[in-house]
């Protein structure tokens, strides 16, 4: 089947779930663009509902293109001038999917208390948030634990940012972060508020064999006061320039770094 419209059926249910995050959270689908992004989410076990592809991606991507039309429950071609207009990139590639969400992979109960885990808190910036979730891969993180304010996950920003890091480090989000990092503590776990505060403990210098939580707050605020408080350590990242504050996924990065760099 070739679809010409931008009316079709499967393309308005594409570009609902791309542009809407309400539509992803009614619906527990949400959409893939590239052939890069679809072959991680075919490959991470993920569960394709929808492929469109156009003919020149079947041909420039025909091992991907493939196994994602083997794999999907609906399939067709669709034109390049329809796939342009889809498209949520500069230089589309003509492969689309829509996925469904992923089970929750991480949860309190599930959490190492061994483990190395960033946490974030109210994480706004989809590309900060990508960026986060590539380098907690990246490094070996066990996981995040996201707090309900951040972004979310699916926003196709992120899914790029990422890398497809998404689909495959364990990702969990609470309601309650505060309550969340408390209850990992009375475990034996210990969560380090990184903070902009010169009497704040150096992070380097912070013994981070195992069991420990590593917060990370917004791009303006920075951590909660709840938040700080609750944490059993108050660390920073020391800065000798003149800037008052990392780039939050900087930050993230170092800590990360930190957290699992042999000692």
């Amino acid at each position: 089947m070739l679809i010409t419209s931008k009316d079709n059926r499967l393309v308005k249910e594409w570009r609902a779930l791309n542009e809407q995050a309400k539509q992803r959270r009614k619906t527990g689908l949400f959409a893939i663009e590239g052939a890069r992004l679809c072959g991680d989410a075919l490959a991470s076990g993920l569960t394709l509902t929808t492929v469109l592809y156009t003919a020149a991606a079947r041909e420039t991507y025909a091992t991907v293109v493939e196994g994602l039309i083997a794999a999907a429950g609906e399939v067709a071609e669709i034109t390049p001038e329809l796939a342009r207009s889809m498209a949520d990139t500069a230089n589309p590639q003509g492969v689309f999917c829509v996925a469904k969400s992923l089970d929750i992979q991480l949860s309190l109960d599930t959490i190492d208390n061994m483990g190395r885990y960033g946490v974030l808190e109210d994480i706004q910036d989809p590309g900060n948030l990508g960026t986060m979730i590539r380098t907690a891969e990246a490094f070996g993180l066990d996981g995040l634990l996201l707090s309900s304010g951040c972004c979310d996950i699916y926003n196709p920003k992120v899914l790029r940012a990422s890398m497809g890091g998404v689909f495959r480090l364990p990702l969990a989000v609470t309601e309650d972060l505060p309550a969340a990092i408390a209850a990992l503590q009375a475990r034996g776990m210990t969560a380090l508020a990184c903070v902009v505060d010169t009497d704040a403990e150096p992070l380097h210098r912070v013994e981070k064999t195992a069991g420990v939580l590593c917060v990370i707050g917004n791009e303006g605020n920075g951590l909660k006061p709840a938040t700080v408080a609750v944490c059993k350590k108050r660390v920073t990242i020391p800065m000798a320039g003149r800037a008052e504050s990392l780039n939050a996924s900087m930050a993230a990065g170092i800590a990360m770094w930190e957290m699992t760099r042999p000692e």
